[in-house]
């Protein structure tokens, strides 16, 4: 797919069916082991699937959609990578023309990689994302320390500044994180207990109150955007709970001992890749007080009795109290992200 106003030398296009999954492979990213298991069960398909290939037929660029429901539109751009600059010798202990940050390296393309990515960007969501829906959101998974790294920052701001020349902003940064197993397992202190959760009504209901001064960025937008508590609350169950395969007997709420009502909940459950903490909350008029290491807890433990090996988890990093409750309980930060949003409409 070609017009005038691009090099006449670059192709922007889909692939054509899963068997070209080693074409969009020569450039590579932290998801790709991930790339042939979700084209198989339905999370990616081949034409959210999109390559830059120049006259000789290289990989310039590629980007890729990902979607959580099967048989649903896609819910995140979430691979976006071009060349960086012109080839050079090989790195030990890295691929070919991919050095140890994770640049992209290769003969010279027809015209600059980042205004074909942009243009590959474009092309490919006005094909895939249906007119007057609005844009998934771009998310990237970065080093920890990629503030701090010159170079690791040097590729994290080449990515972003490709979504940001097409409308996107920051919405913001989350520290991915990891419990081990051999970690320590906190005992319950007796100051909460727990029970599972009697509905999906029950659990709509908390997480409506939750939303009560959250600090999730992803919660204030949604506010934002004119939602209620109640309609934010029944969105992230519809779109990210209710499609969890794993047992509802994991999902506990808190309580003050002898029928002191809810203080907060936690939801431990397993994604299509990991066992997670998939959510967790405490009720505004209970903050303040120590519970949220007790719940993170009760949700470790979950997971834990069921012979798990490690356990994710992610929060805002501007979640300051999130944050330090998982560090407290042992999850180390081994990986950041940054999610990047376009305005509606």
């Amino acid at each position: 797919m070609t017009d005038a106003r691009r090099p006449a030398a670059v192709t922007f296009r889909p692939l054509s069916a899963p068997e070209e999954l080693p074409l969009f492979r020569r450039l590579t990213y932290v998801l790709d082991h991930e790339l042939a298991d979700d084209l198989a069960a339905g999370r990616r398909r081949p034409e959210w699937l999109w390559v830059a290939l120049d006259g000789a037929g290289r990989v310039v660029a590629r980007l890729a959609w990902w979607t959580g429901a099967p048989g649903g539109p896609p819910r995140v751009l979430d691979i976006l990578d071009f060349l960086d600059g012109p080839a050079r010798p090989g790195v030990a202990g890295v691929p070919d023309g991919l050095d140890a940050l994770g640049r992209h390296h290769g003969p010279a393309a027809a015209g600059d990689p980042a205004e074909v990515a942009v243009r590959l960007l474009e092309t490919a969501t006005a094909r895939v994302v249906p007119a007057g829906a609005p844009r998934p959101e771009y998310t990237r998974f970065v080093p920890p320390d990629w503030r701090t790294d010159p170079a690791a920052r040097a590729v994290v701001a080449a990515r972003t500044g490709v979504v940001e020349r097409t409308g996107a902003r920051l919405l913001v940064e989350r520290l991915r994180l990891e419990w081990r197993s051999g970690a320590p397992e906190p005992e319950p202190t007796g100051r909460l207990v727990f029970r599972g959760v009697r509905d999906g009504e029950e659990l709509v209901a908390l997480m409506a109150r939750v939303m009560d001064g959250t600090l999730d960025a992803h919660g204030r937008a949604d506010l934002a955007s004119g939602l209620s508590p109640r309609a934010a609350a029944e969105k992230h169950y519809t779109e990210e709970l209710a499609r969890y395969r794993t047992p509802r007997a994991w999902w506990r709420i808190a309580e003050l001992p002898e029928g002191g009502g809810p203080v907060g909940f936690v939801i431990p459950a397993r994604n299509n890749y990991h066992p997670i903490i998939a959510y967790l909350g405490v009720l505004p008029e209970h903050r303040g007080r120590g519970y949220i290491d007790e719940i993170l807890a009760e949700g470790t433990r979950v997971l834990a009795a069921e012979g798990v090996h490690r356990i994710r988890a992610a929060t805002d990093l501007g979640n300051v109290p999130m944050a330090r409750a998982f560090a407290r309980a042992g999850y180390v930060n081994f990986e950041r992200q940054v999610d990047y949003v376009w305005p509606a409409g």
